[in-house]
């Protein structure tokens, strides 16, 4: 028996190792903590943040749970092992197989290593250039990212949506909530650049359009992201819409400009003041936390304007016409066929690119 020893010994030093690498033990006393203030019935009191808390909960348990029990089982093994029953060797053998598999599949977890990366993620879609080709566009990565959530177990929420006029969407706000939700995401922030024959055009001619993808991470709490509040500017004005019953006819909408980075947020699908003005600091939170790690800040005040990297050079084309290909400008990572990559494959990218930080660490 002793080649299987050696390969649960093993296997017991990695899953320990990446155990203490990835603080499952920190982060188990966060989720105990986090059950113990939901076990309290007032902190419905105020749902907005019991829900918030309910999702951090999910998601947390979503990354230690399936690793104290991988380490509980392969410790089982072990201690079975010792007992020394040769009757079993055929049994022990496809218990370690399908737990170094699992182990495998699982170790992949250690590219999050990013400050934010076991954060849920509030993801924001622009139409940039290239008219209602380009809000198309938006709309075309709208549905890939949604198809990937759903595909990876995630679960999404939409926070605003702002239709084209003819087609696609100018503007769409998702929040999505998991495990490494952020981690998994963080690829996908910057600009994307689509290349075909133009349905939109009666010369069905070859049209270039944009779109910016903004993978910020969730910050529930204003403890996280401290914001003064002469840094800010908040106004107040009637929310727009088409028509139906939904349609505010209140000043409910909110606009929060915060002065220093001139970052402008403006929420409106709540149906009250008070709930779009928690959204939309909610979002800014999430923004400055963003720009803190784009400008290796160590803190809001630090920050400076105009520094962030939204409508830089674009980090990844979809090409479809002259020929098909989907390719990342930074890991030079690409896929031949863009169709399945619009229909949410897009873990070949997210990661290379983890694995391109981290050997650029």
């Amino acid at each position: 028996m002793q080649p299987l020893e050696k390969r649960i010994q093993k296997l017991q030093s990695d899953v320990a190792k990446a155990y203490r690498q990835l603080a499952i033990d920190a982060k188990d006393d966060e989720l105990q903590s986090i059950n113990a203030e939901l076990a309290v019935p007032e902190i419905w009191n105020n749902p907005a943040y019991a829900q918030a808390k309910s999702k951090e909960q999910s998601a947390l348990e979503g990354i230690v749970q399936p690793w104290k029990t991988l380490d509980s089982q392969v410790n089982d093994i072990a201690e079975l092992m010792e007992m020394g029953d040769e009757t079993l060797v055929g049994e022990f053998t496809q218990q370690i197989d399908a737990l170094e598999n699992e182990f495998n599949e699982r170790k992949k977890e250690l590219l999050f290593n990013g400050k934010f990366d076991s954060k849920n993620v509030i993801l924001r879609i622009s139409a940039g250039v290239g008219g209602t080709d380009a809000q198309d566009f938006a709309e075309m990565l709208e549905r890939m990212y949604l198809r990937w959530a759903e595909k990876s177990g995630m679960e999404t929420t939409q926070i605003e949506r702002s239709n084209g006029e003819e087609a696609g969407l100018k503007t769409s706000v998702i929040e999505v909530s998991g495990p490494y939700a952020y981690g998994k995401l963080k690829s996908e922030n910057g600009v994307h650049r689509l290349v075909r024959l133009s349905p939109f055009n009666s010369d069905n001619l070859r049209q270039t359009s944009f779109a910016l993808v903004e993978i910020l991470p969730q910050i529930d709490t204003p403890d996280e992201v401290q914001i003064s509040d002469k840094d800010l500017k908040t106004d107040v004005y009637r929310a727009g819409g088409h028509g139906g019953q939904s349609v505010n006819t209140t000043d409910s909408a909110v606009r929060i400009t915060h002065i220093p980075t001139n970052i402008v947020v403006a929420i409106q699908n709540e149906r009250s003041q008070l709930q779009n003005k928690e959204m939309a600091m909610k979002i800014l939170r999430s923004k400055l936390a963003q720009l803190q790690l784009e400008q290796h800040a160590a803190n809001v005040s630090e920050l400076r304007a105009g520094e962030s990297a939204n409508w830089g050079s674009q980090i990844r084309n979809y090409v479809l016409h002259p020929y098909t290909l989907v390719k990342d400008t930074r890991t030079k990572y690409e896929e031949k066929d863009p169709s399945e990559v619009l229909d949410g494959k897009i873990d070949g990218f997210t990661n290379a690119y983890l694995e391109s930080q981290l050997s650029a660490e």
